[in-house]
């Protein structure tokens, strides 16, 4: 069994770093966009973040859109609410809702709407999308019919492990619009790992985030994640299966995936 050391570590943290695409963390100096969209995960963080950030500038988006049906992960999501300090009393609430149905309660038991549409933003719900390419089609769908064919300017967010793709989905999505919309990924953190006295991989700083993956599962995300962003006939870009915009991948994240695979193929995180 290989040995971990701080070279996995910083080749797990450079994928981490890359995938998930932090062009915007802070939403508090950020200036105005036409829209916002939550694409719901597990991770409940981000969009906790967003509403909160929405309740103090409620000028900061035109429109809030919600993102999400029921898909493989839904069961996920489920048990993160499960599992929440404060959102844990909807549990019994949710159960078969689809995600952004899901995040809607978090809104409206825990937040103030009508605080977020003083200014008149408009907050729009997508409960039908059961995958990344339909979180943008059908986000698209639900934003056309409400009017805002024409925006400019669109922050995203999504689980960090998926923020890039899910970005260049909506770049695929929009791409034969005249006049280009900017598409800004908005993961919140960027999630990062150390390792432990005892040689095991464990979060660094994520004390505060209560509905994290498993280790496990986290690194399973990271690297399968490098396959679908490359532009080949297996990857997901245009030379593929069209689902993605065109992503340029750096030449040390292939590496560092390469590494990891090598490493974790064959045994356990520790």
């Amino acid at each position: 069994m290989a040995t971990l050391n701080s070279d996995t570590v910083t080749d797990i943290n450079t994928l981490a770093e890359y995938l998930s695409d932090p062009e915007i963390q802070d939403l508090s100096s950020t200036p105005s966009v036409d829209c916002i969209v939550i694409c719901a995960s597990q991770v409940l963080y981000g969009a906790q973040i967003i509403f909160e950030a929405l309740q103090k500038r409620p000028n900061l988006a035109k429109c809030l859109v919600l993102c999400g049906g029921i898909g493989h992960s839904t069961k996920l999501l489920y048990s993160a609410v499960a599992q929440h300090p404060r959102y844990s009393e909807l549990v019994h609430e949710i159960d078969g809702l689809p995600e952004a149905r899901v995040l809607e309660r978090i809104l409206d038991r825990f937040f103030d709407r009508s605080a977020i549409k003083s200014l008149g933003c408009q907050i729009l719900v997508e409960d039908q999308s059961t995958n990344c390419g339909q979180n943008a089609s059908f986000s698209r769908r639900v934003l056309d019919q409400a009017g805002f064919s024409d925006q400019e300017t669109c922050v995203i967010n999504q689980d960090p492990t998926m923020m890039l793709r899910t970005k260049a989905s909506f770049s695929r999505v929009y791409s034969d619009k005249t006049s280009a919309v900017s598409f800004i990924s908005c993961p919140i953190f960027v999630p990062k790992v150390q390792l432990s006295q005892t040689n095991i991989l464990e979060w660094k700083l994520m004390g505060a985030l209560c509905e994290l993956w498993g280790i496990e599962r986290f690194i399973e995300l990271i690297l399968g994640e490098i396959p679908r962003l490359r532009d080949d006939r297996n990857g997901y870009g245009p030379r593929g299966r069209d689902f993605i915009a065109h992503v340029d991948l750096p030449t040390e994240v292939e590496m560092a995936w390469s590494r990891l695979v090598g490493t974790f193929r064959h045994q356990r995180l520790r």
